[in-house]
């Protein structure tokens, strides 16, 4: 389907003063308004739009009933019978009665940026939690739109009895049905949510910490989770090709297991509907042992890109404090960059705290990026040797298991020594299995 792609942009509203309380806030980039357009004809393109145009339209008072002043209706209205284009895509929030009246004035489907979102994420989630997700946020978004699709809504169903009253009309019955869906799906989606608990509650059993990718969408996050874990999840230059979240366990080089996990893409102003459908998926991130934010270091306006990110690890709960102890910025697809860029954008990497320089395409700076995660995750590690003795060989399996052994001998009498490398909490529990550790001072009454 041909369509005409809108980005109307506001003077006032937009970049008005933040609310009270705010203020604690560091400000962040805004994005330019070309950036904008060109994302809004990337989400376009991703469920196989033509684009015959994209427009930039300055608004300077929102119109109640229409959002744009006349003028600019019946100049986009022209650029439609130009293009042959049935499809408006307006970047911007639509109200029902925007709508419909923006409809019969062009008379062409328009759709808003919500409705675009939900439109991609319908398409792509497959699991059936993202599913049930996807359907419970289309539904919460046209309840209130309903007078928009039919005319016939007014309509009266007489009530019950010869004395009975007026009855519903079409339109609160449809609304009940939807309600009831709405309940119906709640109830589901709970029970996927408790399923997914109850598989986390079993990964904390087993030692393994977890790692989350974040990221803007399209930052390249699928890659470097495919090229770090081997996985072949859907990577594609395309915005929210990933919506559902994929875990996979693997090695780090010192040898300690940890389980990754890539996450659904960010983006600016996500639909209400959605922060709230989501949020299932994105508390993954919030039981995360570390969290490798993903820029796209390519993209002229990733400074914005990476302040709507923090914003909303921010609205999920995550302070200040932890930022700096759980987050490691991963500056991505530097293999895009002129050569001097690259260099300078190194420099700069390496003055800074919890940040690094990758490609995932090429490989380049991902190896010893794996040293930091595993570094962060194991401490200091000290080189040691144990000898396990013979009644106590169930220890040999916990030793490859929880630290990285880098040699091992069998002795005649049946005890084990193995060459080990570990951190001082695993050393101090290790002894303790062992029976050399240090046993709890005794109380006064005790002696």
């Amino acid at each position: 389907m041909c369509a005409v792609v809108i980005v109307p942009v506001l003077k006032q509203g937009r970049n008005a003063a933040p609310a009270s309380g705010s203020d604690l806030i560091a400000p962040v980039p805004t994005r330019s308004n070309e950036a904008r357009l060109e994302e809004a004809m990337g989400l376009a393109r991703a469920i196989d739009l033509r684009i015959a145009e994209g427009l930039i339209v300055p608004v300077n008072q929102p119109r109640p009933a229409t959002l744009l002043g006349s003028g600019k209706i019946a100049e986009i209205g022209e650029k439609l019978d130009e293009h042959n284009a049935g499809l408006v895509i307006v970047d911007h929030p639509l109200t029902p009665v925007q709508q419909r009246n923006l409809e019969k004035e062009w008379n062409a489907k328009v759709i808003d940026r919500t409705g675009l979102i939900l439109e991609i994420f319908g398409r792509r989630a497959s699991t059936k939690e993202g599913t049930l997700q996807v359907e419970l946020a289309h539904l919460n978004y046209q309840k209130g739109r309903l007078v928009r699709s039919w005319t016939h809504l007014e309509r009266q169903r007489g009530g019950a009895g010869f004395m009975g009253g007026p009855g519903e009309t079409q339109i609160e019955a449809d609304r009940r049905l939807l309600q009831e869906k709405i309940i119906k799906l709640e109830r589901e989606l709970e029970q996927v949510v408790r399923t997914r608990q109850l598989h986390r509650a079993k990964r904390r059993k087993v030692p393994h910490p977890i790692v989350a990718l974040v990221g803007y969408t399209n930052a390249g996050k699928s890659t470097l989770f495919n090229r770090i874990t081997g996985a072949g999840v859907l990577a594609e230059d395309m915005l929210f090709a990933t919506l559902d979240p994929t875990l996979r366990r693997m090695k780090l080089p010192h040898g300690r297991t940890v389980i990754l996990s890539d996450t659904v893409g960010f983006i600016s102003d996500l639909p209400t509907h959605l922060v709230a459908a989501f949020r299932a998926t994105l508390e993954e991130v919030l039981e995360a042992d570390l969290i490798l934010h993903v820029r796209d270091m390519s993209d002229p306006d990733n400074a914005a890109q990476a302040g709507d990110v923090l914003r909303i690890l921010s609205d999920l709960g995550i302070d200040d404090k932890e930022k700096s102890e759980r987050i490691i910025e991963i500056w991505n697809k530097i293999d895009r960059l002129e050569p001097e860029v690259h260099d300078a954008l190194q420099q700069k990497a390496e003055t800074r705290e919890n940040v690094m320089t990758v490609s995932a395409v090429t490989g380049e700076g991902v190896d010893r990026l794996l040293d930091v995660i595993s570094q962060r995750l194991s401490g200091v590690l000290t080189e040691t040797t144990i000898v396990i003795p013979a009644d106590k060989h169930a220890l040999i399996s916990w030793a490859y298991e929880n630290a990285v052994v880098d040699g091992r001998e069998d002795h005649e009498d049946g005890s084990v020594s193995l060459d080990v490398r570990l951190t001082a909490r695993q050393a101090d529990e290790l002894d303790r299995k062992l029976g050399n550790g240090q046993k709890a001072q005794k109380e006064d009454w005790e002696r």
